[in-house]
């Protein structure tokens, strides 16, 4: 502040020698260097001194105070921002009369808060969803606790569409390639994912897939065909894994062909358990983050010119 006062001092006494703005701003960056006033700022001063202008300090503003980081302001914008989680900056600035520079450093250094997107969930839970899964998930930590062989008697099963080509993903990473400054930037068109495909249906345990097989062509999954799918997987288990034959438990989510009065009697004639699976749970289903995302991820990018080859 005490250099461009003095610096103001210097163009009133360019004023009161007659020099002209341009004149005075060439004196000014000579004299200052880097440190000189804009040319615009020389000029303005330059033309109040000409009119008139005595005092070189700036003018006193009445209104926002000085310095108004105090607590009691970063109470009120921590008050508005409970209330409202999406206030910007300049909204809260204008409510409570505070530059808006003092509120983003309240926010941020203050506070300690930072904007964050929200998170595109396929479904948010009820309150009793949300029990009905607290519940599920502490009697399964019970048994996994109390049973040693818990986890080795389960069977995980579902099911996943394979297409004959799947672009790769939008984000830019998975597209970097290393390149010289002066080779040019490679280009990719956008793709879409192609109309023939696949469903798979995977069944495996901590061991790794013991049954596996494709959907035919126009076949629905109903709940006669998942009946047959689940009659050759316990001929599978017989040859794969007989030690469980008598006491293994199936975990596969809610879709309607699973949970089909006739397919509940099959699995209760044949001594089959199953694992309760939370409604919209996603997360608590190993196929969903653990299997299947590795094989879409080596499939992604890659053309099959038939849906026998996408197969094999």
């Amino acid at each position: 502040m005490e250099r461009l006062l003095e610096q103001r001092y210097a163009i009133k006494f360019c004023v009161k020698l007659g020099k002209m703005g341009k004149e005075t701003h060439d004196m000014i960056k000579k004299a200052y260097g880097d440190a000189a006033m804009g040319r615009l700022g020389v000029f303005e001063w330059h033309k109040l001194f000409r009119e008139g202008r005595e005092r070189v300090e700036d003018n006193d503003h009445s209104g926002r105070p000085s310095t108004s980081k105090t607590n009691e302001n970063v109470l009120r914008v921590k008050n508005l921002l409970n209330h409202d989680h999406r206030m910007s900056i300049r909204m809260i600035a204008d409510d409570l009369s505070i530059p808006q520079t003092q509120v983003f450093e309240m926010v941020k250094e203050n506070l300690a808060m930072r904007k964050v997107c929200t998170k595109f969930v396929l479904r948010v839970l009820s309150e009793e969803q949300k029990a009905n899964r607290k519940a599920i998930c502490q009697d399964l930590l019970h048994h996994v606790n109390e049973e040693p062989d818990f986890l080795g008697n389960v069977v995980t099963c579902d099911d996943m569409w394979v297409f004959e080509y799947a672009p790769e993903s939008t984000c830019k990473w998975q597209s970097t390639e290393w390149h010289t400054p002066a080779s040019p930037r490679p280009k990719k068109a956008r793709m879409s994912k192609s109309k023939q495909k696949s469903m798979l249906i995977c069944f495996f345990d901590q061991h790794g897939v013991i049954h596996k097989e494709f959907v035919p062509l126009g076949q629905t999954v109903n709940a006669v065909f998942y009946m047959e799918v689940l009659t050759r997987l316990r001929k599978r288990i017989v040859h794969v894994c007989p030690a469980i034959i008598n006491n293994w438990q199936l975990h596969h989510d809610n879709e309607p062909s699973h949970t089909a009065f006739r397919v509940v009697e099959y699995l209760a004639q044949h001594k089959v358990a199953t694992l309760p699976q939370p409604p919209y749970s996603p997360d608590l289903a190993p196929p969903d983050f653990f299997l299947f995302p590795r094989i879409k991820l080596t499939l992604k990018g890659k053309h099959h010119a038939s849906v026998e080859v996408l197969q094999e």
